[in-house]
């Protein structure tokens, strides 16, 4: 495992420049390029707004900065698995001709995703802002929750993309999975709607949910998050990542026959 990581640090040139490829690619052609990191959730926001808030009628002071606050990170989580699914079949010419750690690929996407994550944060810290919401310390919080998420989603992304390479309708099945996923995390509904009664199998069975809820406390409620539900969360992501390394590592032995 861990040789695995330091030959990943070697190739940390060759990871860099997939990561600017893979920015550079996503708006490629583009009239406003670069400039959708930012409109793309701002328009999440004003769809998502209108539904719950006009349509619905959700009842919940500023819901828009509570919607937003917790649509970015699972945007981040969403595109990094849906994208990193397909990533080692469409490098095919990369895995069969050169050499390198293929554990590269889907860290780019990761690391992609996460850096247009930190990219659109500056829109929520400025309607935060023009809000007047209270902005505490409890932003001391918030790399310590990205750092959690990161691991998850880098185990995630090397889960899924090991076995979309032998098993190619997982990225069908993943998108229809991600939709149900996304209404089972309190982004467009607070936590306490959910029954105390099942609270506790909400959180343990949803692995985001935790996250989310940590984010919502930095940024709407402005407190820190609970400090037992983020060491719970930073052990399980800890589990997925090396877990994520493993899986990878035993299915890319056969990736260049099968892609």
């Amino acid at each position: 495992m861990w040789q695995r990581i330091q030959e990943i640090m070697a190739y940390r040139e060759m990871l860099r420049n997939l990561v600017h490829k893979e920015l550079r690619a996503r708006y490629k052609g583009s009239a406003l390029g670069f400039l959708w990191t930012f409109f793309h959730p701002l328009l999440l926001l004003v769809v998502y707004s209108f539904v719950f808030s006009f349509v619905m009628r959700v009842e919940m002071e500023n819901y828009s900065l509570y919607l937003f606050t917790g649509l970015l990170p699972w945007t981040f989580h969403a595109t990094s698995l849906t994208v990193g699914t397909n990533i080692i079949v469409s490098n095919s010419n990369l895995i069969t001709k050169i050499y390198f750690p293929r554990e590269v690929l889907p860290l780019s996407v990761v690391l992609a995703n996460s850096i247009n994550y930190l990219l659109a944060l500056p829109i929520l810290l400025g309607a935060l802002v023009y809000l007047k919401w209270d902005i505490g310390i409890s932003l001391l919080a918030f790399p310590i929750v990205l750092v959690i998420q990161l691991l998850m989603v880098i185990g995630l992304t090397l889960i899924v993309s090991g076995i979309n390479v032998y098993f190619r309708d997982l990225e069908h099945l993943l998108n229809v999975f991600l939709t149900g996923w996304f209404f089972l995390c309190p982004i467009v509904y607070p936590i306490t709607l959910i029954p105390k009664e099942y609270s506790g199998i909400y959180y343990t069975l949803n692995p985001v949910t935790p996250l989310i809820v940590a984010y919502t406390d930095i940024f709407y409620y402005s407190k820190f998050p609970d400090w037992n539900s983020l060491f719970y969360m930073f052990v399980l992501s800890l589990i997925i990542f090396f877990t994520g390394f493993y899986v990878f590592n035993s299915l890319q032995k056969s990736f260049a026959e099968e892609v």
